[in-house]
């Protein structure tokens, strides 16, 4: 809503506005030469905003003067005189004085134009310029002669101005008082009665200058009047208001007019003489006029802005000191000298990238001191910016965003605004501002490829670095901070966190664990990278990685079957030819590629003449006819290598029989000599063992003898002496439930097979285990071998041993 509000029951009227600023108009009327912290009026009140709202908005005033003549009370609403207010000082002559200001507020953006008149008050008395005035005049002057006299000036306006001259009384002069078109009043002495100079040579006269005010004021001036002989006749102007124009700062010396006065007198008495009056303050300092020629040009400086037209008072003067005067009405005609003023009364920056078109910017104020079409100006902006400029009050523009702003594309903007006045040439003013724009999080991470891929080879370092992920945001500070985000899901029944992390901050990926080949050949997994926004966002991409295989499986044999104690052979026939397949020997690489690529050679046999191995296929087969001169027990010793690098190898011992018939076959595998040595050895271990085990036994019974021994002896003693028995307990000892102090069970198996010549000692579980061993001796015999225990109780007051053999 726009409204005016003037205090001194002026008119009331309506402003237009636009782009969503609320414009008011006020106007208070105040006397002059108010003290400081006098109060103007009540603004919040007057133009209905409320307290709060003044602060708020920060409420403030804007005024384009270098003075600041009132203050604003947020407080309280109030405006006070803050600078001493001088009327005159301020307007000069101009009526009604006053002056201007804007009263501004924020969010939303609000423009009251506050207008202040400035009442007169009768401060000032009349003055003339003078305090004395000489004139010589004849005693022959006629009655009815005029002279001018000295034009006094009152600052103040109104009634408080100057409003009547007065004569000290006189014989001979009266008093004549005119009023110019502009209101300003000059007087001039009539001659009414002849002068006699031999009567009164001289006469001294006062010229009283008084106001209207209240006190009344007055300035007085001294007329002193010489009285000479003869000159009967005055000069006279031919015209009694002469008009005149000149243009704004034309140059020193620019002709003006030419006045011109007659005198009636011959010879000396009729030679006249221009002066401009001094009585008119500074005029002389502008104007010149030549003396005998009556040519008036320009000795100054002429500014439209100050002074729009000059009044000056020419007098003629013969020689006889008879005087006639005249007026030179001088318009000063306006130029485009002065270029419009940009003032930005109030701009936000930075601005939100998601501002909506028509947002407010900025408020700018447009001033050209000349008038007319030298006065009008057009704003406009110079690049092509997404901004534009709406007029909503006489000289004020308000700076909106035309499109919606981008931070990702323009950050920030160099305004300029340029303002052309519609003179001729017209005079432009260029003013640039700086705006920046405020990010908003309207951007999500975006990765540089759509999906990620890695290779790492298999049993690598948990720990290891595998690949880098890497989004970018194009927002800024926060908004562009991304978080890197292992997705939830899993990998072959488990969470994918137990096999790969990511760096939140760096987005390098790691190996949690060890990765095996034969287990796992791919992983695939999501990535999410979302930025430090409110609300956040963010963006997935997915990340493949391969994991290579190594030769880290040695080849495993699956046939011929490798047992501890038996014996498998293959039988070939005596009449087998060239070429006979004795068997093959199947293996497996559980690795991949080339490191499962398996060869088969022949690294051991008994007649390396009579067996060869196929390369590839792992084929034993006869290379000659078998003759009866070959042993019947051949044992090939046959290498499964692959072709990793390094390469792995296993070796698989193929035993072979030469007969035609079975028994053949057994007379010949059943040697016992390594046998009983084998079992003479074990024995031998076994009796060793029964020994040392009846040696702790004996010796922890005699450790609990002893122990009960000294519990008694104690006890006795205490039973003795006056002294209270206090039980004592080995350090971990304890009796309840005959819990004793070895914390564990220890559970040993020593276990004898025919097939090695050793003893194996073992950590076993509590019970008997068997073994089933087919003995090549005994013609498929079943031998039952029964685990002997050294079994150590948790009750340590009793020591069991307990050694089984059985064969």
């Amino acid at each position: 809503m726009a409204f005016v509000l003037q205090t001194d029951a002026a008119k009331h009227s309506a402003s237009l506005f636009l782009s969503h600023i609320a414009s008011g108009q006020i106007r208070y009327s105040i006397p002059e030469e108010m003290k400081k912290g006098s109060l103007i009026g009540n603004v919040a009140l007057d133009l209905g905003i409320d307290m709060q709202r003044l602060r708020s908005g920060r409420a403030r005033i804007v005024t384009g003067e270098s003075i600041q003549y009132t203050e604003l009370k947020t407080d309280k609403g109030i405006l006070v005189v803050n600078e001493r207010i001088d009327r005159e000082q301020l307007c000069g002559d101009v009526t009604p004085c006053s002056f201007s200001f804007d009263l501004i507020l924020e969010n939303p953006m609000e423009l009251h134009h506050v207008t202040v008149e400035v009442l007169d008050i009768n401060d000032n008395s009349p003055s003339f310029h003078q305090h004395d005035m000489k004139l010589t005049i004849g005693e022959s002057a006629a009655p009815g002669a005029r002279f001018v006299l000295p034009t006094a000036n009152d600052p103040d306006v109104g009634l408080n101005g100057l409003q009547d001259y007065h004569l000290s009384p006189n014989e001979n002069f009266i008093l004549k008082k005119h009023s110019n078109n502009d209101g300003r009043k000059n007087a001039e002495m009539v001659l009414e009665k002849p002068l006699d100079r031999e009567r009164y040579p001289s006469l001294s006269l006062k010229l009283i200058a008084v106001d209207g005010g209240t006190p009344q004021k007055s300035g007085t001036v001294n007329i002193d009047i010489t009285v000479l002989d003869v000159n009967d006749n005055s000069p006279v102007f031919n015209q009694s208001v002469y008009k005149a124009t000149v243009m704004e700062n034309a140059a020193k010396g620019t002709y003006i007019i030419t006045v011109n006065a007659s005198d009636a007198d011959s010879g000396s008495n009729g030679l006249i003489y221009y002066s401009i009056s001094k009585m008119q303050g500074n005029i002389h300092s502008i104007f010149e006029i030549n003396k005998t020629t009556g040519v008036i040009f320009l000795s100054g400086e002429v500014d439209y802005e100050k002074a729009k037209k000059y009044e000056i008072r020419i007098e003629a003067t013969d020689q006889g000191a008879l005087t006639d005067s005249s007026k030179v009405v001088v318009d000063v005609i306006d130029v485009n000298d002065n270029p419009p003023v940009i003032n930005m009364m109030s701009f936000t920056s930075p601005v939100s990238e998601d501002s909506p078109p028509g947002t407010t910017i900025g408020i700018i104020n447009v001033k050209d001191l000349d008038s007319g079409d030298n006065g009008q100006v057009n704003c406009r902006i110079e690049q092509n910016a997404p901004f534009k400029i709406k007029s909503n009050l006489r000289n004020y523009y308000t700076l909106v965003t035309d499109i919606v702003l981008d931070r990702e594309s323009v950050s920030d903007y160099n305004i300029t605004v340029v303002a052309t006045d519609a003179g001729m040439p017209p005079l432009s003013t260029k003013r640039t501002f700086h705006l920046k724009v405020s990010d908003v999080n309207d951007n999500s991470p975006t990765f540089s490829q759509g999906v990620y891929s890695a290779c790492i080879a298999e049993n690598n370092s948990p720990g290891v670095s595998v690949l880098t992920v890497r989004a970018k945001d194009p927002d800024e500070n926060q908004n562009a901070r991304i978080s890197y985000i292992l997705d939830v899901s899993g990998v072959g029944g488990f969470p994918v966190s137990e096999y790969v992390s990511v760096n939140a901050e760096s987005g390098i990926v790691h190996a949690v664990r060890s990765y095996d080949y034969e287990q796992i050949k791919e992983l695939t997994f999501v990535v999410k990278a979302q930025d430090g926004g409110s609300p956040p966002l963010s963006s997935n991409v997915t990340v493949k990685i391969l994991i290579q295989d190594q030769n880290d499986n040695p080849p495993q044999v699956l046939y011929p079957v490798q047992t501890g104690g038996s014996l498998v052979a293959e039988m070939v026939p005596r009449s087998a030819d060239v070429g006979y397949l004795v068997t093959k020997v199947v293996a497996v690489d559980v690795d991949s590629g080339q490191n499962a690529w398996l060869s088969y050679k022949l690294q051991k046999a008994t007649d390396r003449a009579l067996f060869e191995v196929g390369l590839q296929n792992g084929e034993i087969r006869t290379i000659r006819q078998v003759t009866d001169k070959d042993a019947v027990k051949q044992r090939l010793t046959v290498i499964v290598e692959d072709n990793g690098q390094p390469s792995r190898s296993a070796t698989v011992i193929v035993n072979v029989a030469v007969a035609d018939s079975f028994p053949e076959v057994l007379s010949e595998f059943t040697d016992f000599t390594q046998d009983k040595e084998y079992n003479d050895n074990l024995t031998f271990y076994l009796v060793l063992a029964l020994a040392v085990v009846s040696f702790l036994f004996i010796t922890c019974l005699v450790v609990i003898i002893s122990v009960k021994i000294y519990r008694w002896r104690q006890s006795r003693i205490l039973y003795h002496s006056n002294l209270p028995v206090i039980p004592y307990y080995p350090p971990r000892y304890s009796d309840t439930l005959g819990t004793g102090t070895l914390q564990h069970v220890y559970n040993y198996e020593v276990c004898r097979t025919t097939d090695s010549r050793k003893s194996d000692c073992k950590f076993g579980r509590a019970g008997s285990q068997n073994v089933l061993i087919m003995d090549p001796s005994s013609t498929g015999t079943m031998q039952r071998i029964q685990s002997e225990k050294i079994h150590f109780p948790r009750n340590n007051s009793l020591l069991h041993g307990v050694i089984d053999f059985g064969l």
